[in-house]
């Protein structure tokens, strides 16, 4: 299986990879920087702990936030861009103010003040950064290409901890700084512009589409904060997705345990191999992490980005993490007192470690997220990107407190010249264990991970398939198939058939609104809210809500599942004094279809149920044999022998059927002009003739149209056109027909429907008779 590759030229690879670089220099130059805090202001363990642990707590709340906001943003400039730009010019600043430090304020003073601003940081890391990642994962859609991109922006980004190393040699040669407080200011700025500057080139240089057109959630103070709900939501959504999960768990564990002892190099370094004498180590707590990164940036990137496509992602992994640990063990021995150049023998092992992380990581979380639109129909890059570094960062935040939290039971005293010998192999040996038992825990949750490049490709071939023009719905009508049912003479009223040619759109609205105001037809009962999705949890106050809406204005409601808060609507409903045709989805899954059946036998004997309906449209779908369709309907009609009961299908199979029609008690048809190409102005007569179709094969057994409708925008169906005047004229005409004729109607639908542009293209959500919001759309 195979789909084509979307190639991204090197310039944009480039400029994804300069944003990268500031991306990694701010939290690499960090890390430098928190030592004066300790070493040179004097700050204790547990405010070097507290300073670690809430700004990232707070950082990763407001990523998922920033997710959703990413996701449903409408502009000319697309979703990212702009949030880009100016989270880089607010995180650029709040690290100017933020290192302007003055060690006569006091501790409790500068721990407040770096607190503070450390949050207002934060904020402007994840303006910047959840949408800049989600643009990483946008840029492709070819499996090998995705690891490209990454590789490239890892090499780029490496060089930020080539770099932030060297800042220890300057904060500490009193040629250059007095002292390290002092270097810390200065160089704040330089960082802080700087970096700035670097985090805006992703969006000015990196190709957007406008997405305001796009049928997104209305971003507002209200779907801001019920997105909330959605994040609780999308955690939950992305944690069922078992490679997603793997990937979350993993990363967790190799960075965050990294992370935990990362500072400790210095102290180590100094402590350790130097008894103490900063001076004496010279630019050897720099050369750890320099040379460090340099064979990250030169050796492992280019090494693992040729395993993955040799071996596959996942083996790649497991082979990087596997000679880190072995880099991590030699560690142990190869730091020794007096010979401060032998750890250079370790690095180009355990580098592997973090060098393949985030290249491997990033390019995975591509195809999940590839896997979650198959499924869930929405894409979510945003949101999954969000959700996905709210792990590395709440991890971090817990590494953070973690180190403080070690330096503490160790007895590292920050104010002592020379540490105790317990002190410094407590360090030591958290320094090679903790990452090596993070490194063990990931490879184990990685070991069965399946997003293969032969699923990947499968998955991303049927995606591009939903996304050619869609011709059809669920209701499509094989007109070949149906010809023949028309071969006779119809008695037609066709005085029913308004003609709209010379009406304005005003009058015609009047007309509408008479209609309605008369008496609307039952209606098929359209739950989702804007931002939910087929087989999302219901509410029964959003059910409440849509049943207030409508109540007045129908007799009937039809239901089309008995599950996932759809039970709710007969109950609701029947409060309101209507009746209902309540259904039971049928499908391809066993297990479902059980608790279906059983939750319309349990709402039926409570006495919620007028008709039940097994199944819809079941056989034009081809989900079950015929046969196994009607031992449904035959179980049901057993469990409820004063309840009428059928099964919804398009309203030929009942004249190909016979079968089908004896095991039911109402024959429940959906007919759709639209979908047979109708020109408008014969379309409420193609209705009736259907009608007439199924009485003919219904064996004088009752007859409901149970769909029937027309859209008012998207993509023509031969002679049927989409269009408000068009949808007004249709629901006019077979309104006016079924009460001449007491013709049981139910109008699809009550609703517009969002969640369907993903399955059936913009035709598929714009049935309603009221929009997504719940306004009226004729009036």
């Amino acid at each position: 299986m195979s789909t084509a590759v979307n190639q991204v030229p090197f310039g944009q690879k480039v400029a994804f990879g300069i944003g990268m670089l500031a991306n990694q220099m701010f939290p690499a130059v960090l890390g430098i920087f928190m030592v004066v805090l300790v070493q040179d202001l004097g700050f204790p363990g547990w405010m070097w702990g507290v300073i670690y642990f809430f700004p990232r707590v707070f950082d990763s709340i407001t990523d998922p936030i920033m997710g959703f906001i990413s996701d449903n943003t409408k502009s000319r400039w697309g979703r990212r861009r702009q949030y880009v730009f100016f989270g880089a010019i607010l995180m650029g600043l709040a690290f100017i103010v933020m290192w302007q430090l003055y060690r006569e304020d006091g501790i409790e003073y500068n721990f407040i003040y770096f607190l503070l601003w450390s949050f207002v940081f934060y904020l402007g890391l994840t303006i910047f950064s959840v949408p800049y990642v989600a643009m990483g994962y946008e840029m492709s859609n070819d499996f090998h290409e995705r690891t490209n991109i990454m590789a490239v922006a890892q090499w780029i980004g490496q060089w930020a901890w080539v770099v932030a190393p060297w800042f220890w040699v300057v904060m500490y040669d009193p040629d250059w700084f007095p002292t390290a407080e002092v270097a810390t200011r200065t160089l704040a700025v330089w960082v802080g512009v700087i970096c700035m500057l670097f985090a805006m080139v992703p969006a000015i240089f990196i190709k957007s589409k406008s997405t305001l057109n796009e049928n997104y959630s209305p971003l507002n103070l209200r779907t801001i904060g019920s997105s909330l709900k959605e994040i609780l939501k999308g955690f939950k959504e992305a944690f069922a997705s078992p490679p997603f999960r793997k990937l979350c768990i993993a990363t967790f564990f190799i960075f965050n345990a990294f992370n935990t002892i990362a500072a400790f190099s210095f102290f180590i370094v100094v402590y350790y191999l130097f008894n103490g004498n900063a001076p004496a180590a010279g630019i050897w707590p720099t050369l750890f992490g320099s040379l460090g990164a340099i064979v990250t940036t030169f050796v492992v990137i280019p090494i693992v980005a040729k395993m993955s496509k040799k071996m596959g992602k996942k083996n790649a992994f497991i082979w990087s993490q596997g000679i880190s640990i072995i880099g991590y063990i030699m560690l142990w021995f190869l730091f020794v007192p007096g010979k401060p150049y032998m750890f250079i023998f370790a690095l180009p092992f355990f580098s592997f470690g973090i060098g393949s992380l985030f290249t491997l990581m990033m390019s995975m979380t591509s195809d999940v997220i590839d896997l979650d639109e198959l499924t869930s129909g929405k894409r979510r890059e945003g949101v999954f990107g969000a959700i996905y570094w709210w792990m590395v960062k709440f991890g971090f935040a817990i590494a953070g407190g973690l180190s403080g939290l070690i330096l503490s039971v160790v007895g590292f005293n920050a104010d002592a010249q020379v540490q105790t010998e317990e002190a410094l192999t407590g360090l030591r040996a958290f320094y090679s264990g903790v990452p090596i038992l993070g490194t063990l825990i990931a490879m184990f949750v990685m070991r069965n991970y399946d997003v293969t490049e032969e699923r990947a490709n499968e998955i991303r071939a049927e995606l591009d398939r939903r996304a050619k023009p869609v011709k059809t719905s669920s209701s499509y009508y094989p007109t070949d198939r149906v010809k023949s049912l028309f071969d006779r003479q119809f008695n037609l009223d066709t005085s029913v058939n308004t003609d709209i040619t010379s009406k304005t759109t005003e009058e015609i609205k009047a007309l509408f609104s008479a209609s309605l105001n008369s008496g609307a037809p039952g209606l098929c009962f359209s739950p989702y809210f804007q931002g939910q999705d087929i087989d999302d949890l219901l509410s029964e106050s959003q059910i409440r809500e849509r049943m207030d809406t409508i109540q007045s204005h129908t007799k009937w409601i039809r239901s089309f599942s008995c599950t996932n808060g759809n039970e709710f609507i007969p109950k609701v409903a029947r409060e309101a004094g209507l009746k209902t045709m309540v259904g039971a989805w049928i499908g391809p899954d066993k297990e479902r279809n059980e608790k279906e059946i059983a939750a319309l036998i349990d709402l039926a004997k409570s006495g919620y149920v007028d008709i039940a309906a097994v199944g819809n449209e079941v056989l034009l779908r081809g989900d079950l044999p015929k046969g196994e369709l009607i031992e449904y309907i035959q179980r049901v009609k057993e469990a409820l022998p004063n309840i009428q009961v059928g099964c919804v299908d398009t309203y030929f199979q009942f004249s190909e059927h016979a079968d089908l029609v004896d095991s039911c008690d109402v024959i429940l048809a959906n007919c759709y002009p639209f979908w047979e190409g109708n020109d408008i102005n014969e379309a409420s007569l193609s209705l009736q003739k259907m009608y007439a179709v199924t009485q003919d094969a219904a064996k004088n057994k009752p007859v409901f149209i149970t769909e029937t409708g027309w859209p008012n925008k998207g993509e023509a169906n031969g002679a049927a056109l989409p269009s408000s005047n068009n949808a007004m004229k249709y629901f006019i005409d077979i309104n006016a027909w079924r009460q001449k004729h007491n013709v049981e109607v139910f109008y699809f639908s009550s609703f517009d429907e969002p969640w369907k542009i993903h399955h059936e293209g913009d035709v598929g959500q714009s049935w309603g008779i009221w929009d997504k919001n719940d306004k009226l759309k004729y009036s």
